[in-house]
């Protein structure tokens, strides 16, 4: 009977001791949580052991109003900056403009890129994203020459964007889902400009592998041969896309040595004209086959998603707001009216003739946040209005956390194209209130790594949305809504149901 007793005693004792043991080391975690947020420090608390506050800040991003996770701990720890825990590691929240020019503008100084492990594995380590120092600089100039110049996007780049757009939407369904229409265009805009590939079998086989890719950027780097799951589905995707970019590559290079002797039709057009490929081949830095595909491949991701998605939100927030609606087909119309062709193609003069158009854009840039902030990690002790990041500390700093400030933005909160005319009706830069001189709409980013295709994105935006309210009208077909986590998009794709009024 005593060792009975003693055995129930032990049995009860023990779950006990346990007990006991988990809540004092939680007590102490958080205890050590309070002294390593010093005073130094931008205040905050690291939430759970291990998982931090990754999960609260997931659950928030997945739904229609993320902003609370933000507001909350701004309100509670009473600043612009706070100390969090996401991905794994204690980081710096910035919500403050002042805060995040010094981010943008500190790259390579203060401030390097980090990323976390899945993107950089699925990205290549030679490409755009994440080169440094002089390679990047020189890499992003070449970049930003062949998609940001006024010159060649108006030359040689705007009349294929307005043939493409047109040829995508002759084929449109009567239903269909706009996120994969505008991914399929902006898709194929991309391996034109950089690798001059038309459409066809390759092209929507290399556009069906960056789905599954880019669904890996934000997902758990499970152990890659466990290929059923979201990560080791996008590592074979990955394969697939590289392998098909190294065919090219090489294909190509034979052709740059002289060994093809018969030159097609198609590549003796291609000859006119570089692509991203030729002056890779050409570049002084002598590229390996392996650093060339990890950079091409990266470049392909801004053309199938970004863009895209701005497409479809600004065709989403119009449609919500019939008044914007009618003044952006007002502008639309008179371009085309003044067209001596109905099929004559949009030129650089109608592309500046959209002041409105430009509006709305600029407001869904800012009301969607496409890009919602940039991690970066500090490489030096950073002092900033009386605290100190030290130095290895990750910060995040936010875009949209400060695109959806009233202090900078009245009614913040609420889609207002309108809000980007000055009182001359011109175009303003930021569309609210600056913040001690530092820009407060940073859509692209911003420093050395300012979003090389920002200005090819307006354009293409631009064209798409001429064609899409002057030739069609559209109505919601699915109940959808908009969703922040692992990326900005329609949680279905926008499906909706269109009725052609003009030929294209």
């Amino acid at each position: 009977m005593a060792t009975f007793a003693s055995s129930v005693i032990h049995q009860l004792a023990y779950p006990s001791l346990l007990l006991i043991i988990s809540i004092l080391a939680l007590a102490a975690f958080r205890r050590l949580n309070r002294k390593r947020v010093t005073a130094a420090m931008p205040p905050g608390t690291l939430g759970l052991p291990f998982v931090g506050e990754t999960l609260r800040l997931i659950k928030a991003y997945r739904t229609e109003d993320p902003e609370p996770f933000a507001d909350e701990r701004m309100r509670r720890h009473g600043g612009r900056l706070f100390t969090t825990h996401l991905f794994g590691e204690r980081t710096v929240f910035s919500a403050d403009p002042e805060f995040n020019r010094v981010v943008l503008g500190g790259e390579g100084r203060i401030f390097e890129g980090s990323y976390p492990s899945s993107m950089s594995t699925l990205l290549g380590r030679h490409s755009l994203v994440l080169m440094k120092g002089a390679l990047h600089k020189r890499m992003h100039s070449l970049t930003l020459t062949r998609f940001a110049s006024p010159a060649v996007i108006r030359s040689h780049l705007l009349p294929d964007i307005d043939r493409v757009v047109r040829r995508n939407l002759r084929s449109w369904p009567a239903s269909l889902r706009l996120l994969d229409q505008a991914k399929k265009i902006t898709f194929e805009l991309t391996v034109e400009q950089l690798i001059s590939q038309g459409p066809g079998e390759w092209t929507e086989n290399l556009r069906h592998y960056y789905n599954f890719l880019i669904d890996g950027f934000f997902s758990v780097p499970l152990p890659s041969f466990l290929s059923f799951t979201t990560y080791g589905r996008a590592i074979k995707a990955r394969k697939k896309v590289a392998e098909a970019l190294m065919e090219l590559v090489r294909r190509r290079k034979e052709e740059k040595m002289g060994e093809s002797v018969v030159e097609s039709a198609a590549e003796a057009e291609r000859s006119k004209k570089k692509d991203m490929v030729d002056e890779l081949l050409v570049a002084e830095e002598g590229f390996t086959e392996e650093e060339m595909v990890d950079f091409l491949l990266a470049l392909f991701v801004a053309g199938h998603e970004t863009t895209p998605t701005i497409m479809t939100l600004a065709a989403k927030f119009l449609a919500d707001n019939p008044s914007a609606l009618v003044l952006l087909k007002k502008e639309q119309n008179e371009i085309r009216r003044k067209k001596t062709d109905e099929f004559e193609a949009l030129d650089w003069k109608d592309y500046k003739s959209m002041p409105f158009t430009q509006c709305v854009i600029n407001e869904t840039l800012r009301f969607a946040n496409i890009i919602g902030g940039v991690f970066r990690r500090a490489i030096a002790d950073v002092h900033f209005k009386g605290y100190t990041i030290p130095k290895g500390c990750k910060v995040f700093a936010s875009f949209r956390a400060v695109h959806l400030d009233s202090h900078y933005y009245e009614e913040a909160r609420t889609f207002n194209p309108w809000r980007w005319l000055n009182h001359n009706n011109n175009v303003s830069k930021d569309g609210g209130q600056e913040a001690g001189g530092a820009p407060i709409f940073t859509p692209f980013g911003g420093g050395q790594r300012l979003c090389p295709g920002y200005e090819l994105g307006r354009v293409e935006i631009s064209v798409f949305l001429h064609y899409l309210v002057t030739c069609f009208s559209w109505e919601v077909a699915e109940k959808d809504k908009l969703v922040f986590f692992p990326t900005t998009r329609m949680l279905k794709g926008y499906p909706i149901h269109v009725r052609r009024h003009h030929s294209l």
